[in-house]
């Protein structure tokens, strides 16, 4: 892998886990060991955000995630998608979400800061 893509994160980590791939397989797949993680003007680190995926995967039934942008520029990494989840619950949301953040030396996620906003489905 070149580098990181979230898409292919996203998918691996919550909305469509493989079978037998722990989570913790799934993170270093992806996300470098000083990982950090901002949202909501609130940073965690790679133990954190571990936890929050682990409670997203007890959520979600199902999920799909639509890039609509996505550059990289050495170790520059930014991109937007729309995701569309089913919770356990039968309830769905779909949001907006714009990333940007850095790559590690091996291609896996440093960082990523995000923000988003709630959509109405097509």
């Amino acid at each position: 892998m070149s580098h990181a893509r979230i898409s292919e994160a996203l998918r691996a980590l919550v909305f469509a886990p493989e079978p037998g791939v722990e989570l913790s397989e799934a993170v270093d797949r992806f996300y470098s060991p000083d990982y950090t993680h901002r949202a909501d003007g609130r940073t965690i680190d790679r133990e954190s955000f571990t936890r929050m995926a682990a409670g997203f995967r007890d959520l979600i039934e199902e999920g799909t995630v639509t890039v609509l942008d996505e550059v990289s520029d050495g170790s520059v990494y930014a991109e937007r998608h729309v995701f569309h989840i089913r919770l356990k619950d039968g309830t769905t949301q779909h949001r907006e979400v714009a990333l940007f953040g850095t790559l590690a030396e091996d291609g896996r996620f440093r960082h990523l800061s995000e923000t988003g906003f709630d959509i109405t489905p097509a």
